[in-house]
């Protein structure tokens, strides 16, 4: 089954189920499956909200992270080369610290 469309809220199709569903409506999927020969239209709704605090990194932004970079990967050897990646070759691995590969 593929899902060829999804759409948002408020978008050319969704008028009815916004109607119907107001707020808690995410989105709306149309789902194709070959073996029966029918399209499907699913929603995704909102059923619960909940106060949510996020989890203390597990790493600090300087802490140094190995990362496996194969020999064919040049552009992504680049790229943390760039970031300032250190090769270890007793680990055969790179090491950058996390807070330049997630962006922080």
């Amino acid at each position: 089954m593929k899902t060829r469309l999804i759409l948002k809220p408020g978008q050319k199709g969704t008028k009815r189920l916004t109607d119907k569903y107001g707020d808690a409506l995410v989105c709306v999927r149309f789902r194709y499956d070959a073996e029966s020969r029918q399209r499907l239209k699913t929603v995704e709704l909102i059923v619960e909200r909940a106060n949510w605090t996020s989890p203390a990194p597990k790493y600090s932004a300087d802490t140094l992270v190995p990362l496996r970079i194969e020999d064919y990967e040049k552009e992504l050897r680049a790229q943390a080369k760039a970031a300032g990646a250190r090769w270890n070759p007793d680990k055969q691995f790179w090491f950058v610290q996390y807070g330049k590969i997630v962006g922080t």
